[in-house]
């Protein structure tokens, strides 16, 4: 697939299948053409070439509302206006579903699920709250409720753990993980935290300037070598103690000219 906006191309002959029970984590630094990509999935970008294709067809044949069933976008968490409770943006997932009351109303399935989904992301006590008024990590948990309300078979995930503590964003991936291994969901997630992904993901597209570097399993493409090569950043790569997957640090040289002491700053001799 190929994605310009005027002269820029953004995305460049990038190829890549969503499986059942897999995810595949996108990495590469800011401008890379991750969320690009990750638009285009669902049709939500127009693409200068290549397509997408669901069920071995290309998505344009598909109605918008087929579309929405079937794949479920977490974007990128941003300000929500209307004075919602939690417990109705979550079910506002649920009326692109069969299910779906003829009218609009929700039935008795929707609420069942919607609070199902409120307890897997721990919003439960927080779903009579109005979303202007949670903080932006409890937003991008009822945003992510929201898409899983769905019961889409395929999730787009961009930054999922954005804003979230150290144990949401284990929490939060290990409920896609646990989505996939028993309902058969294929999940994309873009994500900033490669040891994440290394955790998470089966596979791992590593991309740079719109360009497809590497694709493979976190051990093959979570290298030193390629991942220097992508962030200009001397890296480290060893295995986790504990589950045995790549574990990534960065390397931040200091420079020779610059010292701190005692909390000011002063000059090497």
């Amino acid at each position: 697939m190929t994605i310009a906006y005027g002269p820029r191309v953004a995305v460049a002959n990038v190829s890549l299948k969503l499986a059942p029970k897999e995810i595949v984590a996108i990495l590469g630094p800011n401008g890379a053409g991750k969320s690009t990509l990750l638009r285009a999935f669902n049709g939500g970008l127009k693409h200068s070439a290549g397509e997408v294709l669901l069920d071995d067809k290309p998505l344009a044949q598909y109605p918008r509302r087929t579309i929405s069933r079937s794949i479920a976008v977490v974007a990128q968490e941003g300000e929500v206006r209307f004075p919602v409770t939690v417990l109705e943006f979550v079910l506002g997932g649920r009326y692109a579903c069969a299910t779906a009351g003829t009218w609009g109303w929700e039935t008795d399935q929707d609420l069942r699920v919607a609070q199902e989904v409120l307890r897997e992301t721990e919003l439960e006590d927080l779903a009579g709250r109005l979303m202007n008024e949670l903080s932006g990590g409890e937003r991008q948990r009822a945003v992510l409720a929201r898409a899983l309300a769905t019961e889409a078979r395929v999730l787009l995930l961009d930054e999922p753990t954005a804003n979230l503590d150290l144990a949401h964003q284990a929490a939060i991936l290990s409920l896609v993980r646990r989505r996939c291994d028993l309902r058969g969901v294929a999940a994309a997630v873009v994500t900033h935290d490669l040891n994440l992904a290394a955790e998470f993901a089966n596979h791992v597209l590593l991309m740079r300037d719109g360009k497809s570097v590497a694709f493979g399993r976190p051990d093959e493409v979570l290298t030193p070598d390629l991942l220097q090569g992508v962030f200009d950043l001397r890296i480290l790569v060893d295995a986790h103690p504990i589950s045995g997957v790549p574990r990534i640090t960065p390397v931040h040289e200091m420079s020779d000219k610059l010292q701190f002491v005692d909390g000011s700053a002063a000059t090497r001799s």
